[in-house]
């Protein structure tokens, strides 16, 4: 049995300057657990797999194409491959969000 806990992983160097932490990276997936501060956000990006975002505490703003909503802890929201999203946290309290690309993308995926 293998477990990981985001306390206890390192931060993920990234172009966004958040804190990142992998819990998970196979072939068939990749997971992320993405901390932001009130104010912080991630650069817009497109990724050539799925994404699942699962808010795990605050209120993060989930940007996926046009679209842009605030979501509440215990919710997950699809994105889908190729299309422009990114995070931003607008309230006042941290906001934890895992991330779910699956299949993992390779190291080509480039930001915009």
């Amino acid at each position: 049995m293998i477990s990981r806990s985001y306390k206890t992983e390192e931060p993920k160097e990234n172009p966004h300057k958040v804190d990142v932490k992998q819990l998970y990276s196979k072939e068939s997936a990749q997971i992320m657990h993405i901390t932001l501060q009130s104010g912080e956000t991630l650069k817009p990006h497109k990724t050539p797999v799925d994404v699942t975002f699962y808010v795990l505490e605050g209120t993060p703003t989930v940007h996926v194409g046009e679209e842009s909503k605030v979501f509440e802890k215990d919710t997950l929201i699809e994105s889908p491959a190729n299309i422009v999203h990114h995070l931003s946290n607008e309230g006042d309290m941290q906001a934890r969000i895992l991330v779910t690309k699956a299949p993992r993308p390779t190291t080509q995926t480039k930001l915009l």
